[in-house]
């Protein structure tokens, strides 16, 4: 009987697991009062090329007024046209980098992410066709980029580093791979699939 590879994240996802923020490292932060936060959801896709297991990510285009040049999962805010945040992570995933829905087989939803810019972020897993080919929207996305979920599952990749932000020394999740810088956000969402995986 052969062996799954994505097993470990299947049962990652059936482990009770708590929502993450931003504010997770930084618990001095208190948010404005009364903010509203916006749904979105994120595709965190699983592609196999060559026998081993990768995950999509883009960098963000760097004229874009929010985030510019960032490591992104796609996905985006949920529309009213949007049935859930799977379809909106569907949808922004086809319109990003050309990830057709019938090329996802959805494994399920790691618990949501909270963001400093007042969105409810929920992480959408998925298994993606391995002939998927992306064709990044060049008026928001620079490249698409595979990770292997080698890297990205081992805790030890990850490193927590700080820098200045509206005057407060913020902290944050980082999980470099080559040139690529991941951090915030996307970071602390790897994190908390890595731990998972790893229990």
């Amino acid at each position: 009987m052969m062996i799954d590879p994505l097993d470990p994240v299947v049962r990652a996802l059936g482990r009770p697991s708590a929502a993450s923020s931003d504010f997770d490292l930084n618990p001095e932060f208190v948010p404005p009062k009364g903010r509203k936060l916006r749904a979105a959801g994120v595709l965190v896709g699983f592609v196999e090329r060559q026998g081993d297991f990768r995950v999509i990510l883009t960098k963000r285009a760097s004229h874009l007024k929010h985030h510019p040049g960032q490591i992104a999962f796609p996905g985006g805010k949920q529309e009213e046209s949007d049935a859930d945040v799977v379809a909106a992570a569907l949808r922004e995933a086809h319109e990003e980098v050309g990830l057709l829905p019938d090329m996802v087989q959805v494994l399920g939803q790691l618990p949501a992410h909270e963001t400093v810019t007042s969105f409810h972020v929920t992480p959408v897993l998925a298994r993606v066709h391995s002939d998927f080919s992306p064709h990044p929207e060049p008026g928001e996305v620079e490249e698409v980029f595979e990770v292997p979920l080698t890297h990205l599952s081992n805790p030890a990749n990850f490193l927590i580093q700080s820098r200045r932000w509206r005057g407060q020394q913020r902290h944050y999740f980082t999980v470099p791979f080559g040139p690529y810088y991941i951090w915030g956000a996307t970071a602390r969402i790897l994190r908390g699939l890595a731990d998972g995986m790893a229990e």
